[in-house]
Parts: C-alpha cells; structure tokens; sequence
C-alpha cells in the first residue's frame, strides 16, 4: 500500500510517541464529562463565577484544530456534536506532556483535564492541567476542518461525513428520535412489537421483485424479505390484535432520490379497525411526531412549507388521474386506451415497463399525481389490479380500500383494510401468477401457508406500512435517501 508522505510523517510520529513511554493504544479514559456535557452545564457560567477556578473537568475528543504559539497554544477537541476549545502552556504540564503535544496532529483523539475559563474573547476554554494521548489519525481530516462536499465521499465513507459535518450528526439523531418516539406512540396505544423472519421461502406482502440467497444446511433458495406483512397478519390470525415492527426490507429494484434497495419500514396491524380508522390514526401520528421533534406542527420540505394540522385531504385514486393528468374517467377505466396512453406520455424508462393496465396505472399515478401533491393528501380507494391485499369496496368491487398518503411529492404511507376472506384472496394470488408467468417480476406469488392460515379466519383488520428514510427525509427536509441511511449502497470503485 502505498502512503502519503503526510501519513508517513504521522507514524513516524507515533513512533516517536511510543519512544516517550506513552501506550499508543490506552484501553479506556475515565471521564467526568463528555464535551457536550461541558457545553450544557458550563457555557452559561460568567467569567467571574469561572474565575473562582472552582470548575475542573476531564474530557475527551477529537483534535479538529491547533493553533501553535510557542510557549502556549490553543486546540479544539469535538464528540462529534460539539467543539470546545483548550489552552495548553508549557510551564503547567509536564515536559513529557509537552513533548507529546509537539507530536499530536489534527484527527488525533486524546483525553484532557484541567480548569474551566473563558478567554478575552469569551470563548468557554479548558486550561489544561494533563494530556493524554488515545489514538493516532494517520489520515489527515478531508479540507482540514471545513467540512466534507464531495458527495460520494461523504456517502461512501460517512465515518469522515460524521466527524466533520454537524449537520449530517443531527440528520441521525433525528432519525432515532422519530423511531423513538413511533415506538412511545404504538406502545402507549396497546400495541406489542414483534419482530418476524428476513428470510421468505415465498416473498410476499408487497408487489417487488425481490433479492435471492441460498441456505446451504436446508439445501433451499430463500428470499430476502419485501415486507414482513404476511407474517405479521399470521398473528392476527394468532389472536394478538395490535402489533407493529420496524423493520428491514430489500426490494431488487433501481435507485434513485426516494429509492433504496435495502430500507427500514414500520408496519403495524389492528384487528377490528378499517381504512378510515387507520387515516385518523396516521393524522394523529404525523402531527405528534412534529411537535415532539420539531416543536411545530409544520416542516420545511424541498422548499414548501408543509402543514401537518389535521385533517389530511383525501382523493379517490381515479379521480387525481383525471384532475391532475386531465384524463377521462372513460380512458381511465379502458384498458387498452390507458396502455396505450400512458406509453404515449410517460418517461421511455417507465414506458418500457408497462406491460399490463396495473403497469400503466402505476406509471402515470408516479410520474404524474405524486410530484403535484405536496400538501398531506391521502390518495384512496385504488384500483383492485394493483392492491392484491387489500378488501374490495362494498358499493365498487373493482376498488379497494386502501391509501397511500403523499407527503412533498411523495408516499410515505400506505395501508389497507385487509383482505380477509381465503378464498378472494386465493383468486387475486392466481391472478397475480399469471402475471408472473407473463415475465412480471413483481407480481405476488402465490404463498399456500398463508392462505391456510387466513382459513381459520382472520378478524376484520387495518395494516399499515410507513417508510422510516422518507419519513427521516421529510423532518430534516433532505431531498435524497442516501442522506438519511448511515451508509447506502454504492457501486464499489473499479
């Protein structure tokens, strides 16, 4: 491997550090505070009261600046939250300690301890009264300290993203505070968490083609899961009449802005409730994840502000076709005229995929309705073709009931009032089977156990799926998935 001359100098200096007696790899560092804690507790504190030189700490972090002036400098440390700044003089610590310093570089973690103050300019700073090394950064931090832009370094090495953009720390952050608070939110109403396979025998619950994998003891190909839906209805069938689970899907299909492979869903069931039940539930949901994260019932998205005070507007799938595209409802309802138009005005890549009227009604709803609907909208009432899990409409039966809610152009929800009659549900599998045989990928197949397990009844129930990026997405108003996934997936270089 070949190294920078910039590296070379830093193990060499390791080295010299060793030559000090000093281990180059300390297995702990006892602290009293971490530097946020610093932060909190003490920048409120006057000068005078620091005067007093009451206040010691013993921290650690990350060096993200030096400034070297002879006989005394001054340096940044950081957890990764915050920065606070140390003033370390030759004629306080020890000569070794010195030494050390001289030896240290920016991305070099070390432990301090000392005395608060604040310097002339007011700046809360640690005088330090001892120095310990605990790691050597042999790689120099990207643009020093300015932050990282490239965005294929940031995503592909998102150690380096973490430690100097702040930003991208409170992305994350917020993103375990809206899982947080989802769990507080179903735990409070009843709900248990379950957690169900990752490895199917038949993929189900979703339409996607989905990844395949090999279990070698059972000699068996399995899939990697497009949802845990089907299982989590087995419970229902079961008796329990509340559950949720947050979870991991994989769908083998493209990337784009709103679109990874590998994804973290929320999807929770209740017995006795319907679609209706379901949308007043998601209201209640979306309003109190703001307030509690953003102390707000509004979020900026993609440069609209959004309001998420109840209630949501609601649509009927085939009437947004025609009042946002201008389609009639008799073309909507013609098979082979929305074919036939939906080729005519859709992008060459989605064109090329419509081989079926569900195909087509896809096509147009994504390319068309869901960038235009940026207010919450709760499109309903979807046709039967495209919702092989969902319960017909009593008054339509070539309708469902299901919605997906649209959020800043796009779904972050979608929920059924389930299908659970067996023998309906039988069919619609069969159907979507003849569409496999026809080369669809993403049609159902069909999964006998489950059909058994629907045989001895299923009460009447609601389920829902929530998208955690997009959701993630829209609350810390990032228009790309990769921004809230800790490490997408990239192509490896070469």
């Amino acid at each position: 491997m070949e190294r920078s001359e910039q590296e070379k100098v830093r193990i060499e200096k390791l080295k010299k550090i060793v030559d000090l007696g000093i281990d180059p790899y300390p297995r702990k560092f006892e602290r009293t505070h971490s530097v946020s804690d610093i932060k909190e507790n003490f920048e409120s504190k006057s000068r005078e009261e620091l005067e007093k030189g009451t206040i010691s700490v013993k921290t650690s972090g990350r060096i993200m600046t030096v400034r070297r002036m002879g006989g005394a400098s001054f340096f940044h440390i950081s957890d990764g939250k915050n920065k606070l700044q140390c003033y370390i003089k030759r004629d306080i610590i020890s000569e070794k300690e010195w030494q050390l310093f001289d030896l240290l570089d920016i991305g070099d973690i070390v432990g301090v301890s000392g005395r608060l103050f604040r310097t002339k300019t007011g700046e809360l700073t640690v005088l330090l009264e001892s120095l310990t090394f605990l790691c050597k950064s042999f790689r120099p931090l990207p643009e020093k300290w300015h932050g990282l832009q490239d965005v294929e370094i940031r995503f592909r090495e998102r150690y380096l993203d973490l430690m100097v953009n702040s930003e991208v720390r409170r992305i994350f952050d917020t993103r375990s505070r809206i899982v947080k608070e989802i769990r507080r939110f179903f735990d409070e109403r009843g709900y248990l968490e379950v957690e169900t396979p990752m490895m199917h025998v038949i993929p189900g619950g979703a339409l996607a083609k989905p990844f395949k994998t090999y279990h070698n003891a059972l000699d068996l190909e399995l899939y990697l899961r497009i949802a845990p839906e089907l299982y989590l209805k087995r419970l229902l069938v079961g008796g329990y009449e509340k559950v949720y689970e947050i979870n991991r899907n994989f769908r083998n299909e493209g990337i784009s802005f709103e679109h990874n492979p590998e994804f973290t869903m929320l999807e929770f069931y209740e017995a006795y409730k319907d679609y209706n039940d379901f949308m007043e539930l998601t209201e209640e949901l979306f309003q109190e994840l703001s307030k509690k994260i953003l102390g707000k019932e509004e979020i900026e998205f993609n440069q609209n502000i959004i309001s998420l005070k109840r209630p949501f507007k609601r649509i009927r799938y085939k009437d947004s076709l025609r009042d946002i595209i201008g389609l009639s409802l008799e073309t909507i309802n013609n098979s082979e005229e929305l074919i036939k138009k939906a080729k005519e005005i859709c992008t060459k890549e989605k064109a090329e995929k419509i081989t079926n009227y569900g195909k087509a009604l896809d096509a147009l709803f994504d390319e068309y309705v869901k960038p235009n609907l940026i207010q919450p909208t709760f499109v309903i009432d979807f046709p039967k073709e495209i919702s092989p899990l969902a319960k017909s409409k009593p008054e339509n039966p070539d309708e469902v009931e299901r919605f997906e809610l649209i959020i800043g152009g796009m779904e972050v929800a979608n929920a059924f009032s389930e299908l659970n009659d067996p023998f309906d549900q039988r069919e619609r599998f069969e159907k979507q089977a003849e569409l496999a045989g026809r080369g669809d990928e993403e049609a159902h197949r069909i999964d006998e156990d489950f059909l058994k397990a629907l045989e001895y009844g299923m009460p009447p129930t609601a389920g829902e799926g929530i998208g955690i990026d997009r959701l993630t997405m829209l609350f810390t108003n990032k228009r790309s998935i990769k921004e809230v996934i800790l490490f997408p997936l990239l192509k490896p270089k070469g």
